[in-house]
């Protein structure tokens, strides 16, 4: 991508912070979409096909109403590949392990291994190289994930291999992160989280139709949940994610889910009613200097 064309995505100062402050509260709410669900009897496999038809509804709507021009194929091609890494692969394997025993902190702990495994792989591949202190401050971050979600991680059950659907959870959203900017798409944000939608919906609903559960939800309540994570996950978290990676690469946006334990935390006191504990404060301010020592790190490079 040429220099103009950077300086034309880059996002400024304040439109930077805006998206990120944004980017993880919303992310952060698709944890307390998912709870909304389970707590209300909703099938989880029920609850993503629903989920992503009912955005890719609303999406194709507005295309047509816009008038707005339909990608080329090549563009399908390659938006898909994102769709099936980065939403479909993503959510099915993180459900997946939870399904087969795996503990909430546990995959909170697996996940929080993608900033890492993200500037390992971005310095090869996008020319981002991650300098000490940038490993220092994610390191912290780590750290503060696992003082977070401490209390959490215990004596599942769950058999060996199912860990390795978190991982493998983490392995897509990596890859779907570090080719949504290796690929120099021309495509906007309305035509990329288009085409993301209606790939990742026809293979939720697909897999939804084999298991037997591609029923639309029954109950008021699992349908309020689906339309939390359609409005704040999706239409406010995945948007920020593809927007602050076009801006500032893969680094920065994965850097940035480290708060997003610590933030659910937060969610979870709001909506539910649960206590945070000193532990889980200790954490979310570990995180937050973590995260805050890649981010000058980072800059301080680039310059």
């Amino acid at each position: 991508m040429s220099d103009s064309a950077r300086s034309r995505t880059r996002l400024g100062p304040t439109a930077i912070v805006f998206a990120s402050v944004g980017l993880v509260a919303m992310w952060s709410s698709g944890f307390v979409g998912a709870e909304l669900a389970a707590r209300a009897g909703g099938e989880p496999i029920t609850v993503l096909a629903w989920r992503f038809a009912v955005l890719a509804g609303v999406l194709v709507a507005v295309m047509l109403l816009a008038r707005r021009r339909w990608p080329s194929w090549s563009s399908w091609r390659r938006q898909g590949t994102i769709a099936l890494l980065s939403q479909a692969g993503y959510l099915l394997l993180i459900f997946e392990g939870v399904r087969f025993g795996v503990d909430g902190g546990t995959a909170a702990l697996i996940a929080a291994l993608q900033p890492m495994l993200v500037a390992t792989v971005a310095g090869r591949i996008l020319g981002e190289r991650a300098n000490g202190w940038m490993w220092a401050g994610m390191l912290l971050g780590f750290g503060g994930v696992a003082l977070v979600v401490s209390g959490q991680v215990g004596a599942s059950g769950a058999p060996l291999w199912a860990h390795a659907l978190p991982l493998g959870a983490v392995l897509c959203l990596s890859a779907g992160t570090l080719l949504q900017r290796r690929w120099h798409m021309h495509d906007d944000l309305l035509q990329t989280i288009t085409m993301q939608s209606i790939v990742a919906g026809a293979a939720f609903m697909l897999v939804a139709l084999v298991r037997g559960h591609a029923a639309p939800p029954a109950t008021p309540e699992v349908w309020a949940a689906v339309l939390w994570l359609v409005v704040l996950s999706s239409l406010g978290g995945y948007v920020l994610y593809v927007t602050v990676t076009r801006s500032h690469g893969a680094t920065y946006v994965s850097t940035m889910l480290y708060l997003t334990p610590p933030t659910t935390m937060l969610w979870v006191w709001l909506v539910f009613g649960v206590p945070v504990s000193l532990l889980g404060l200790v954490g979310l301010a570990v995180a937050a200097v973590g995260v805050a020592v890649v981010l000058v790190a980072q800059r301080r490079s680039r310059t």
